[in-house]
Order: structure tokens, then C-alpha cells, then sequence
């Protein structure tokens, strides 16, 4: 979300994709999101865009990785060592 902010930032202050990207490179290093990324961000922009928030988007919410459940599956094999990983995965 970080990046997309100074993306945009770059994008009002007319830079370009690519000196945004050497710069992002600058300051992230290795972390630092794609060159892909940045065109697509500028597009985005371009097109009137002004959100840097993903859009929604369909299918199954995450809720697998609550932390209620992941306590949950911490302590089955605790509570019962007969479980084996498959059964513990249902």
C-alpha cells in the first residue's frame, strides 16, 4: 500500500514509470515492487483512478487464517495425538 501511495505520488509530479521505479528501487532495494507493477499503477492512474486500494474482488473470502483458528489447529495434535494431517486439514 506504501509503494502504491508514492506511486501515485510520482504519477501527480509528472515522473515517469521508469524514474518512479529507480526510485522506489532506491529506497525499498529488493522489496520494491515490479517495473510491471509501476506501468500498471500509471495506467490505472491515467485512466482517472485515484484509488490505491484493491478493488474487490469475487470468490471465498479468507477466512481460513483467523487467529482463532490457527490456535485451533495449534492444539489439536495436543488434544488428541491419534490425528493424523489430513484429518487435522478437514
Amino acid at each position: 500500500m506504501e509503494q502504491r501511495v508514492n506511486i501515485k505520488f510520482c504519477f501527480k509530479l509528472c515522473k515517469t514509470a521508469t524514474v518512479t521505479h529507480e526510485m522506489l528501487v532506491k529506497v525499498y532495494g529488493v522489496d520494491a515492487v515490479s517495473k510491471k507493477c509501476v506501468f500498471e499503477w500509471f495506467k490505472h492512474f491515467r485512466d482517472g483512478k485515484e484509488d490505491v486500494k484493491d478493488e474487490p474482488r469475487s470468490g471465498r473470502p479468507p477466512t481460513s487464517t483467523t487467529p482463532d483458528s490457527i490456535e485451533r489447529v495449534r492444539r489439536m495434535p495436543a488434544d488428541d495425538r491419534r490425528l493424523s494431517l489430513r484429518m487435522i486439514a478437514k
